[in-house]
């Protein structure tokens, strides 16, 4: 947990020394675009994958205006959880053979990088290093008046630190990026950062690198906005609490009808920020002067931070109006002694239910739309006491700006309209809108009773009901964000904890499958009828399905969190009754046979013996007198 308030920004500290970058001019050595794209700009959808915590990164910009269109989405698989190692990942391929990497999304970056084979002082990663050498497609950006040179003056070179002290720097490179089989936008030529030195989180950091989609020439946003092959806007949707998944897009998507929007000021500020005017606690408006929102940077979101950090005003007012709603629960010291979180004891385990305890919180924008937050967007789990609470909102020091991490927009579509200098949000079910946008091809977790329109992404309710049969089996795949090998000794009490949360019999459940994926492990569960039976009511299936799909599945925090990727319900089989017992047929002939071999055996065993005792006779015993014969 130490480690956890790094992501804080105390200040908002920038150094870019080193770059200034122009792309067409400095990469004038490199290979021209693989592709050029035709008129349609499809979107691009990423997969987050969970990784470690670190800081916000908070770079230099640069405006970029491209009309929005109306493109369909490429569909790709995502993972992963805000809080239970600090934030998310996305797979990048970098290469020719491509090389894959787990970067981090970083709203408030402005370049990508990843360790460079010749680093010298870089941490041990996710993946293995990028190796220049090994990629056929792969040029150094050579040195020229627009950038900072290395000593020979051959090659660009890029330097970054942060906030929290932590540094990046190296050389500049040019080569193909992809995002995945699944995407419909074809490979690009791009230009990253190729890490010769790393310091602070991240060199300790497990994802290998970063993924800057703040403004900057450097930016992958920027990089393929000016290519004109996606629209200049991207979105984010991160799961709930203990939940996880989520999407990235790349490029436009259809805006929900009642997603509400912000401005967003590019002249203001380089980073994306939002006007919050007011914060309203279970309906009634914290006592603030709007102006407090709007000091420095304005409220500024970054999804390279976890928590949310307010003035030191406006966090005082917001943590007695939660306090003050919520007397029933027992305040209680944090899970880590080095800081003083502010928790709650006696709330449950449910998150669902945690809106029957702690109060909603509003966010108003300039505009006069607002945002409602549920608990999971200002709490976090306690890791030491179950069914206990503390708030993920901090005081920024006495730095005046407000930053807004993943955890205020958790299970919420946020889409940066960079064109149209606005933000959007539209609450959802983060962790299913991947389902929604596979509908058609991706067998879902919680499928809906009609197809629906791509336009249309509320997420996929819960089936409402089964076929009418008695169901024999239900199978369900699970991704568990913990290694084969450190979850190979807790398999067994694992399947008991699933029964618990499942309300059935722990001889039930069962492991049907271990599959190792790296970090993960992918593990296919079975659901037996119970008992003798050999079948389960269509009620009873209906249950276990319904607590599966809206995630009443809460596993402690040593198992890490988990998606449900895919289940599956098979019915009786109706077999005849020779098909039944055909096992019992076939051994019980075995039986027979091997009887009846023996019992000839011992048989003949028996004749032998005895034939050999009749023919023996002693020497002076008296044998009947035979009749002489006549010679």
């Amino acid at each position: 947990m130490a480690s956890r308030r790094s992501r804080r920004l105390g200040s908002f500290v920038t150094f870019a020394a080193a770059v200034v970058f122009l792309l067409a001019s400095g990469a004038s050595g490199a290979a021209g675009s693989l592709d050029r794209p035709g008129p349609a700009r499809p979107p691009l959808v990423l997969p987050l994958t969970l990784a470690y915590p670190n800081a916000s990164r908070l770079l230099s910009s640069a405006r970029r205006g491209l009309g929005d269109g109306h493109n369909p989405n490429a569909r790709m698989r995502l993972h992963d959880d805000l809080l239970t190692n600090g934030y998310y990942t996305t797979r990048l391929y970098i290469g020719t053979p491509s090389q894959e990497f787990a970067l981090i999304v970083d709203s408030g970056s402005t370049v990508t990088y990843v360790p460079c084979a010749t680093c010298e002082q870089c941490g041990n990663h996710q993946d293995p290093r990028f190796q220049p050498d090994l990629s056929s497609t792969y040029s150094p950006v050579k040195c020229n008046v627009d950038c900072t040179c290395d000593n020979e003056r051959n090659q660009c070179t890029y330097e970054r630190q942060y906030a929290e002290m932590s540094s990046s720097s190296g050389v500049l490179g040019e080569d193909i990026v992809s995002f995945g089989k699944e995407s419909e936008l074809k490979p690009q030529h791009a230009v990253f950062g190729c890490e010769n030195t790393e310091t602070g989180d991240l060199f300790s950091q497990h994802a290998d690198g970063i993924m800057g989609l703040g403004r900057g020439q450097l930016s992958i946003m920027d990089q393929l906005v000016d290519k004109g092959v996606i629209s200049d806007s991207f979105s984010l949707c991160y799961g709930g609490m203990d939940v996880g998944g989520g999407t990235m897009v790349l490029g436009g998507m259809p805006a929900p009808p009642d997603m509400v929007f912000s401005h967003s000021d590019p002249v203001r500020s380089p980073y994306y920020n939002i006007e919050l005017k007011e914060m309203h606690v279970a309906g009634k408006a914290l006592r603030l002067d709007p102006r407090i929102f709007d000091s420095k940077h304005g409220t500024v979101l970054d999804s390279g931070t976890t928590y949310a950090y307010l003035p030191e005003q406006a966090f005082v007012a917001f943590k007695d109006a939660v306090s003050s709603k919520i007397n029933s629960l027992k305040k209680i010291r944090g899970p880590d002694p080095n800081y003083k979180d502010i928790c709650f004891a006696g709330a449950g385990r449910n998150v669902s239910q945690l809106s029957e305890v702690f109060p909603d919180v509003d966010m108003v924008f300039g505009n006069g739309q607002k945002l409602s937050l549920s608990p999971e967007n200002y709490l976090f789990r306690h890791s030491k006491v179950e069914g206990a609470y503390c708030l993920g909102v901090f005081q920024n020091g006495k730095d005046p700006t407000t930053l807004l991490g993943g955890i205020i927009v958790r299970n919420t579509l946020v889409t940066y309209d960079r064109h149209n200098e606005k933000i959007g949000f539209w609450k959802t079910n983060c962790s299913e809108l991947w389902e929604r946008l596979h509908i058609s091809e991706v067998p879902s977790p919680a499928p809906s009773g009609s197809s629906g329109s791509e336009g249309d992404m509320a997420p996929a309710p819960a089936p409402s009901g089964l076929p009418e049969f008695d169901v024999g089996l239900i199978t369900f795949d699970m991704s568990i964000n913990v290694t084969y090998p450190n979850l190979k000794p807790h398999l067994h009490e694992l399947a008991k904890l699933m029964a618990k949360e499942l309300d059935i019999d722990s001889r039930q459940v069962r492991v049907m499958n271990v599959t190792s994926q790296g970090n993960s492990t992918l593990i296919r569960w079975g659901i037996f009828p119970a008992g003798s039976s050999n079948s389960m009511s269509n009620a009873t299936a209906m249950g276990i399905i319904y607590r599966l799909t809206q995630h009443h599945v809460q596993l402690p925090e040593n198992f890490g969190s988990y998606q449900l990727l895919e289940w599956n319900v098979q019915p009786l089989s109706r077999r005849s009754w020779f098909q039944d017992h055909i096992v019992s047929i076939l051994i019980g002939i075995v039986l027979v046979v091997l009887l009846t071999l023996s019992a000839i055996l011992v048989l003949l065993v028996w004749r032998k013996k005895f034939r050999g005792q009749a023919a023996y006779r002693p020497v002076d015993s008296v044998v009947p007198e035979q009749e002489l014969q006549p010679l």
